[in-house]
């Protein structure tokens, strides 16, 4: 069993058989798969797909850093206001990406603080985005590491060096769809690091693995990221499976919100 700790499974890109691809990801043996959110648009359609889901879909809830303009503390605000109404794994996905846009930096860094708060406050771990962006946010991440509560380095690409780093602040790191690409350069990291500090996922419909390449991804190619992991590891897919659905099943407590003082 195995299970997709980020995809974007309410994207429109799935509207026309999502019914279909969900059948597919419980055949290849997915139990469970966790939802980003990117912005105040996705929150109805992943609220819809996590309750029509029979609890199979689990939703975040934060702010892309892709979705952060001048008005992202009012977007934040009305983002916030779910976290109170109902039960999120984690604070996500959430972040800072310098590969679109340079000049948002400094309210993308404040965007992240902000959220880095949420999840302290309602004690649950975040999923971070971290697009040409690892020392940044690292940088944020050691500054703020008083109010740490770990999660997920999602789609993680940076060194071996980063990658100990990230761990020593408490988070594992997500593998997905590019560790399968031949001119990868995460294999070291995937080499490197413990067996329990590693998740699966594939972040559909984007980072599709191969033999896939180029068409839309969707989470019953998990096993297809799975052997590729376990092969550069070399152990068996079963011992890779049980080490990461348990990682996974680890990091997305159950929501307990912190008792004030």
């Amino acid at each position: 069993m195995f299970i997709d700790t980020h995809a974007h499974l309410y994207s429109k890109s799935f509207d026309n058989d999502r019914s279909e691809m969900l059948k597919r990801a419980k055949d290849a043996g997915i139990e469970k798969v966790f939802l980003p959110n990117i912005d105040q648009t996705s929150v109805d359609v992943m609220h819809d797909l996590e309750d029509n889901s029979n609890g199979y879909c689990v939703s975040m809830m934060g702010l892309h850093p892709c979705s952060v303009k001048e008005d992202y503390k009012d977007v934040l605000a009305g983002l916030k206001g779910w976290l109170d109404k109902r039960r999120y794994a984690a604070i996500g996905e959430i972040g800072i990406d310098l590969y679109w846009d340079k000049t948002t930096l400094d309210i993308q860094v404040d965007a992240f603080k902000i959220q880095l708060g949420w999840a302290n406050e309602y004690n649950l771990p975040i999923s971070i985005h971290s697009r040409d962006s690892t020392r940044e946010i690292l940088d944020v991440l050691s500054e703020n590491r008083e109010i740490l509560t770990g999660g997920v380095m999602h789609c993680f690409t940076g060194s071996a060096e980063e990658a100990e780093e990230a761990i020593s602040l408490g988070f594992v790191l997500g593998f997905g769809g590019s560790s399968t690409y031949k001119n990868t350069t995460l294999i070291p990291v995937i080499e490197s690091i413990p067996l329990d500090k590693i998740v699966l996922e594939t972040d559909a419909p984007y980072l599709t693995p191969v033999p896939h390449r180029g068409k839309r991804n969707e989470s019953a190619y998990i096993p297809l990221i799975a052997q590729r992991l376990a092969d550069i590891r070399n152990i068996s897919l079963e011992e890779l499976a049980a080490a990461t659905t348990s990682n996974a099943n680890h990091l997305f407590r159950k929501r307990e919100k912190l008792a004030l003082s």
